[in-house]
């Protein structure tokens, strides 16, 4: 303990990202006033019934179709795999942990068919939900939770990658304009495993998914994704995570927004961890926000803590602003109108993102979605 210049007393060290209090009990954590770090960005207020309300945490209806090499089932909270990937870091996956009932639990084993997994109809009423997926070792495979309709839903969602998979992950949130989105989404990968992770909310009035890839044995590596568009009044945010725990793990984290219209916010927070055990460790995220109109606010905060200095290289980039005029400039001049130049670069720029999901279905339709939001903001 030493005095301050000041005159005061220093009386707690600066928090490392991996000493961040978690619970899987709601009433262990303190009540939310909107100035924490975690919820400075958020609009609190309309969030009261997801923190802190009483959440139906029953099974819910989901829609798939068979996939070779996958299975899907309800499974108790006790089962022995929960709680695996991570703990809640906010009182709001504390609150869905507590209330939750069943967990959804995919499996992949071998080489796994894609699987889409819809859910849709939620409904007004608050809820809670847990996801589990777990890849066998050695397994591959692309899963898609495709979320629609209306909800008012937090949740927790869990992935658990055995030696050597290698598995795509992708979570669409295309709710309607009413919906209420927080969840929580953990990632434990193994020794040689890859994880693929994108994120892309489009919908919904506030959509907050925070995922957090923790790379815990040798040669695990981590590709963390996200495109997203805000329109007037639309909050979505972001707050990443990826800790690397163990020797010779890779990362890239890169994701992309737009906004557009009076009030629409996007929040990104990146933390990159490199723990004392990492050597060799090779990172890099990045943010990139693209300014269609006034009125907008995009926050993007990149993070990076380093615990040992024999890494192969680590660096974060963030970057907000409006259009690039030479490639506006560019496109004009070979005879395109500005109107189709400006599609055509916003396209160009989020697409980057949706390309790495690797489904053409769902690449079509959210190229689609893409074009329907730039021709509202004409």
């Amino acid at each position: 303990m030493t005095e301050h210049s000041h005159g005061g007393w220093a009386t707690a060290p600066v928090q490392t990202r991996s000493e961040r209090f978690a619970s899987t009990a709601h009433d262990e954590f303190p009540e939310v006033t909107g100035r924490e770090a975690i919820w400075k960005f958020s609009p609190v207020d309309r969030l009261r019934g997801l923190i802190d309300g009483e959440l139906d945490g029953s099974p819910y209806a989901v829609l798939y179709p068979e996939a070779a090499g996958t299975t899907v089932e309800w499974v108790d909270r006790s089962h022995e795999l929960v709680g695996t990937a991570g703990t809640p870091e906010d009182r709001a996956a504390a609150n869905a942990w507590t209330s939750f009932e069943k967990a959804l639990h995919i499996r992949l084993d071998g080489e796994a068919e894609t699987l889409t997994v819809t859910r849709t109809g939620l409904g007004d009423a608050p809820r809670a939900a847990h996801t589990l997926i777990t890849a066998a070792a050695g397994a591959t495979g692309l899963i898609v939770l495709d979320s629609q309709g209306d909800a008012r839903l937090t949740e927790n969602l869990e992935i658990v990658l055995e030696a050597d998979a290698n598995i795509t992950v992708v979570s669409v949130q295309e709710w309607d304009d009413t919906a209420l989105h927080l969840a929580s989404q953990f990632a434990r990968i193994g020794h040689g495993a890859t994880l693929t992770h994108i994120i892309v909310s489009l919908g919904g009035s506030v959509v907050r998914v925070n995922p957090s890839a923790h790379l815990a044995e040798e040669g695990a590596e981590a590709e963390l994704y996200g495109v997203y568009f805000a329109d007037a009044g639309q909050h979505l945010e972001q707050q990443v995570y990826v800790h690397h725990d163990a020797p010779h793990t890779r990362s890239r984290v890169t994701y992309k927004g737009a906004l557009n219209g009076e009030g629409a916010h996007t929040v990104w927070i990146g933390d990159v961890l490199i723990g004392r055990d990492a050597t060799g460790t090779d990172t890099y995220e990045q943010n990139r926000n693209l300014v269609l109109s006034d009125g907008t606010r995009a926050d993007s905060i990149p993070n990076l803590e380093i615990e040992t200095g024999d890494i192969e290289g680590a660096g974060h980039a963030s970057a907000t602003g409006r259009f690039d005029d030479e490639q506006l400039f560019y496109l004009q001049a070979r005879g395109i109108p500005e109107d189709e130049a400006r599609r055509l670069v916003v396209l160009g720029f989020l697409s980057e993102i949706v390309q790495k999901i690797g489904e053409p279905v769902l690449e079509a339709r959210l190229h689609e979605a893409l074009e329907a939001e730039l021709q509202a903001a004409r």
